[in-house]
């Protein structure tokens, strides 16, 4: 794991596990089936460091030979949070690791012409803002589905967020650290830059098409 100098909320974790799975998410002769499901083994190689923010509370339990002291999910449990579509593929592995996790959806897409997120549907679980949240979404570009899901996820009371995504561009991270400076952002790569359709660089293509196949 790095953490990048001039963001000081964002880790870039480094694995030579991540790195070889990273390369054929790249490939654009991957086959669809292929990419979720290296998608899927990414996000659970990423996620001890994800749930490294996972708060517990303490208990004691019995083993086979004496009592013994030990952690337990609050009461409220963590919810993970997947922005729709892409973020479905990160979520479900996550939850597949954290069965007991609550699960929300937020929609949003990409106006094609201004390249800004357009809202379209929300659910989340009840007494949200007593729950941490992890947000999922496997591309960080210019930073506005993160924003927007963040600043509705915080209208709603939630006070404890981490971010995930699997490629980041450092225009995305610089946006989404100025509006939100107390989350962090856990990645897999933090790529060039944006081009002119603020498509990341050089990036994975559109993760979305790539899961779904469309």
């Amino acid at each position: 794991m790095t953490r990048a100098a001039e963001f000081e909320m964002l880790e870039v974790l480094r694995h030579p596990v991540i790195d070889v799975k990273m390369a054929k998410l790249r490939d654009r002769d991957t086959p669809s089936q292929d990419f979720r499901r290296i998608l899927f083994e990414l996000a659970g190689l990423m996620s001890a460091s994800v749930f490294r923010h996972i708060k517990t509370v303490p208990i004691e339990i019995e083993t086979p030979l004496e009592p013994a002291s030990a952690v337990a999910l609050p009461d409220k449990v963590p919810c993970i949070v997947s922005i729709l579509r892409a973020g479905n593929g990160m979520a479900d592995a996550l939850s597949a690791l954290l069965p007991e996790a609550a699960i929300g959806h937020m929609g949003l897409q990409r106006d094609p012409d201004t390249h800004n997120p357009e809202y379209y549907y929300e659910k989340l679980p009840p007494e949200i803002e007593a729950r941490q949240v992890i947000m999922t979404d496997p591309m960080l570009a210019t930073g506005g589905s993160a924003i927007l899901t963040a600043d509705r996820l915080k209208s709603r009371g939630v006070t404890d967020i981490v971010f995930c995504c699997l490629v980041a561009a450092p225009e995305g991270v610089q946006a989404f650290t100025i509006a939100h400076p107390d989350i962090p952002i856990i990645t897999a790569a933090l790529d060039r830059e944006l081009n002119e359709s603020c498509y990341i660089l050089p990036g994975l293509g559109d993760a979305g098409d790539r899961i779904y196949n469309t």
